[in-house]
């Protein structure tokens, strides 16, 4: 009777654990929905290891296309802090499809109206949105790599064979028939053999270890679908058919899988029944002989896969729209996109998502821009302002704007460059390069939209106001729209027939500099640098002379010190 007390009250303490787990998981979801519905149109306040930035690449780098976004343009525009900012997923896949949608620009009418007609339905309801965040949150992340990391490394495992499992697991019978004539000798043969059997489980195991993560995710993966094809999403029929075809070709991948992911952590679960199946694992090896039959099925199915994967990470992706659009305080706009050979883009208020107080500023461009103004005043951000409105019209179908209309482009920067120390590269030579590139895209045939931020500034003045006029002057033909910024004024005369000039002026005022951030039209007349030379303390002979050498020049063309020379 005691050991039935005892017995009784174990059971009851394992059923109160039970259900504590059961309640906590119940309360988490709850809390996570609320916050799907409160949160909605919020500000991101997520934050990013080292090693979630590097993963986040997976899938963009398996899905490379003609026409994506390259590094340098990428870096130039700080477009992984643009990635923070509209990244609402919960899930790997989501925050790599929208990763990798945020870097492919090429240009895809047909798909942007789909995206537009899945953004509005979930934005239209919230219900299903929510319902289908949350199943879609279940798929989780996969630590440190990218789901494609793993699956790279499948050949590393070689090709696995299941023969000398079967063959141990069938040495199992015949001792035990013999059990009744000759016991000890069967007890002998069935230890012999549990011993070799455990021996052996941990040195295979050891090999399948690491790729439990990746096996996991997929199975999460696959539930995640079935889910989210019986919510019958009306606006998602062509996703939810491609995932039913998937999920049914993927069949055999799940086949037995729990003996597979059972056994990651039974020997620290504590719970007497995992403990007793991890035995049994060792015994027969029934998950080695499973994980080796998942991994023969996975290559049989990547393809399969990556759609599951492509699918999923495009729903996500598209309800990360649906915050990313209502968190735009400043406004947004659905862009508009002109056909033909034109290459005019026009903005109406618009600003860069990363200000906390942007200035909305205008621009109808028919042929290219030329930038001029004073330091700090505003030129670069402008650019930049222009730049990451092409991109996401053209990838999330949203602008931050109060109107966009455009063809679609190839957009290409050369502005924020560095010395390229390890491969010994100056600055001139990696900014030759960069233009170089947009040079090429032109003669390509694409219809390019490039960005140059003070064109060749890394070297002298002659030369570089002779090249930049002729590279200019190649971006600026038929099919090619250019915004570039400069501090040399005389590029303003020299391609008046090919730019329009704008610039960015400030104010002086009680001994201080004011900047207001507005595009106005023509050149610049007004230089600041001297002036701020005197407003930071530097002696009036330094800052009077060489306000009067600047004045001299502008007049007659000449330095000072040549007409010295030509006097003596």
């Amino acid at each position: 009777m005691t050991y039935l007390a005892v017995l009784a009250a174990f059971l009851l303490f394992l059923a109160v654990i039970f259900v504590r787990g059961l309640v906590q998981e119940r309360n988490k979801r709850q809390r996570f929905i609320q916050a799907l519905y409160d949160d909605f149109g919020a500000l991101p306040n997520r934050t990013y290891t080292p090693e979630q930035i590097r993963h986040l690449t997976g899938y963009y780098q398996k899905h490379v296309e003609d026409g994506q976004i390259d590094d340098i343009t990428w870096n130039d525009l700080s477009m992984e802090e643009i990635f923070k900012r509209l990244n609402y997923t919960h899930s790997a896949t989501g925050e790599e499809y929208l990763y990798y949608m945020l870097r492919s620009a090429q240009g895809n009418m047909e798909r942007l109206a789909h995206l537009e007609d899945v953004v509005v339905w979930l934005t239209e309801h919230a219900d299903e949105r929510v319902r289908m965040q949350v199943y879609l949150s279940e798929m989780g992340y996969t630590g440190k790599h990218s789901l494609y990391d793993y699956i790279d490394h499948l050949d590393a495992l070689g090709k696995r064979s299941s023969l000398k499992h079967y063959i141990a697991d069938l040495l199992y019978l015949p001792l035990l028939l013999a059990a009744p004539a000759h016991l000890s000798l069967a007890v002998a043969g069935i230890s012999v053999l549990g011993i070799y059997q455990i021996v052996s489980y941990f040195q295979d195991k050891r090999q399948m270890e690491p790729y439990i993560i990746s096996f996991a995710y997929i199975m999460r993966l696959i539930r995640t679908c079935e889910k989210v094809c019986d919510m019958e999403l009306p606006v998602c029929a062509a996703e939810t058919h491609q995932m039913r075809e998937a999920i049914r070709a993927t069949k055999g991948i799940r086949r037995g899988s729990f003996w597979v992911f059972t056994a990651s952590d039974s020997r620290t679960s504590g719970n007497p029944l995992e403990l007793i199946l991890d035995y049994i694992r060792m015994a027969f090896h029934l998950d080695l002989i499973i994980f080796n039959r998942m991994v023969t099925a996975l290559r049989e199915h990547l393809a399969d896969t990556d759609v599951l994967i492509t699918q999923a990470g495009f729903l996500e992706a598209a309800a990360s729209v649906c915050a990313f659009r209502a968190s735009l305080q400043e406004g947004f706009c659905v862009p508009s996109f002109s056909e033909g050979e034109q290459t005019a883009i026009r903005i109406n208020n618009g600003y860069h998502l990363l200000l906390e107080k942007p200035v909305k500023n205008s621009i109808h461009a028919t042929q290219g821009v030329l930038l001029t103004g004073s330091n700090a005043s505003g030129k670069s951000t402008f650019l930049k302002m222009v730049a990451i409105n092409a991109i996401l019209a053209q990838t999330i179908h949203t602008a931050a704007a109060d109107a966009y209309s455009a063809p679609l482009f190839s957009v290409y920067s050369s502005m924020a460059l560095k010395d390229d120390i390890a491969h010994g590269e100056s600055y001139y030579i990696v900014e030759i390069k960069a233009l170089k590139r947009i040079l090429d895209a032109v003669q390509s045939g694409k219809r390019v939209l490039g960005f140059v931020d003070e064109v060749l500034r890394g070297t002298n003045t002659v030369e570089r106001i002779a090249a930049s006029t002729e590279i200019l002057k190649s971006l600026g033909k038929p099919g090619v729209l250019c915004f570039a910024a400069t501090h040399d004024i005389e590029l303003t005369e020299l391609l008046q027939d090919t730019y329009d000039n704008y610039h960015f002026d400030e104010t002086i005022q009680d001994g201080d500099i004011h900047f207001p951030y507005r595009l106005l039209a023509g050149k610049a007349t007004t230089r600041n640098a001297i002036q701020l030379l005197a407003l930071m303390g530097y002696s009036e002979e330094i800052t009077e002379q060489a306000m009067q050498r600047a004045e001299r020049f502008v007049q007659t063309g000449v330095w000072q010190a040549m007409q010295d020379n030509m006097v003596k």
